[in-house]
């Protein structure tokens, strides 16, 4: 940069003498038209403005040249690895917020299930409260019709038949109710 920067100085510095010449007066000594007065330049300063590099200012403008290019490549390659690192860090951060989406939709499932248990269970109680009301209106109706005698044998024995049968009706409601409860332990735990 500094080389080129003297060249063009030097160029300059030419181009501008040879402008400033006067036809009039022998070439050899130069002549400022400016201020009207000649002046002499020093003719070996003018030519010589171009300075050679010796080999030691030379390697040191290469010297610095590779330590600036190292310099960027060591910049880069931070650069590079810190946008892999947030990349990463990114990555990790969905990966988690994945998990979490996961997590919040199972434990929804388990409320559901749970939900759902609990709402089986009410059913069942109630299923249960019914019949036994339907069991003692047949025993009540069956013991008033047996004491007022209108009964034959054989229809009592029907009438045991239904209440054996709405009996049978309770425990099996009762059953599904053990099995609704411990499904909703389960999905508690």
């Amino acid at each position: 940069m500094k080389l080129r920067i003297i060249t063009l100085l030097a160029l300059a510095t030419i181009a501008s003498v040879s402008a400033q010449q006067d036809t009039t007066m022998p070439s050899a000594i130069p002549v400022d038209t400016i201020a009207l007065k000649t002046v002499p330049i020093d003719a070996a300063v003018a030519t010589e403005k171009t300075t050679v590099l010796t080999n030691q200012q030379i390697a040191n403008i290469q010297k610095n040249t590779l330590e600036n290019q190292k310099d960027a490549k060591r910049t880069n390659e931070k650069a590079d690895d810190a946008a892999k690192a947030v990349e990463k860090e990114q990555k990790k951060l969905e990966k988690e917020q994945r998990k979490l989406d996961k997590e919040q939709r199972r434990f929804e499932k388990a409320q559901d299930r749970i939900s759902d248990a609990e709402k089986k269970v009410i059913k069942t109680k109630e299923k249960i409260n019914k019949e036994n009301g339907r069991l003692q209106k047949m025993q009540e109706k069956l013991a008033k019709a047996k004491r007022k005698g209108k009964l034959s044998d054989i229809e009592v024995d029907k009438e045991n038949i239904k209440i054996s049968k709405q009996e049978l009706k309770i425990k099996e409601l009762q059953q599904d109710l053990e099995k609704v409860e411990k499904k909703l332990n389960k999905a508690r735990n």
